[in-house]
C-alpha cells in the first residue's frame, strides 16, 4: 500500500469551484481507479481555505502512473491551477504501518 497526503490552500473566493473539483476528482478515483482503496478530503476547522486529503493505493505505480493518467485527474490539475494558492501544496508520501487495519473504502 501506499498513502498520500496534502495539504494545501485556495483562494477563498474560489471555494465553490475548488470544492466541485476536488468532490469530482475524488470520487472519480475511487469509482474508476481499481488501484485507489481511498480518497478523503478534509477542510482545516479553523481556516476555510485550508484543506487535506488523505489518500491510499494499493501501491505507488497506483498513484505516480495510473492516477496521474486518468482522465479526471488531467481535469483537477486545472481546478488545481485556478484555485490553489501558488506553492501551498505540500505532499507527503508513506507507507501503513499496520495495512491490515485500515477499513474499506466507503462508498460514499
Amino acid at each position: 500500500m501506499y498513502t498520500v497526503f496534502v495539504r494545501l490552500q485556495i483562494a477563498l473566493e474560489k471555494r465553490d469551484e475548488f470544492v466541485a473539483g476536488i468532490r469530482a476528482n475524488a470520487r472519480a478515483s475511487l469509482a474508476d481507479e481499481p488501484g485507489c482503496l481511498r480518497f478523503d478530503v478534509h477542510q482545516d476547522a479553523t481556516d476555510p481555505t485550508t484543506f487535506y486529503f488523505y489518500e491510499i493505493y494499493v501501491d505507488e505505480a497506483a498513484f505516480e502512473t495510473a492516477h496521474r493518467a486518468a482522465p479526471h485527474y488531467a481535469r483537477w490539475r486545472e481546478v488545481v491551477a485556478a484555485c490553489v494558492v501558488p506553492g501551498t501544496q505540500q505532499n507527503t508520501y508513506a507507507l501503513p504501518l499496520f495495512p491490515g487495519d485500515i477499513p474499506e473504502n466507503p462508498t460514499s
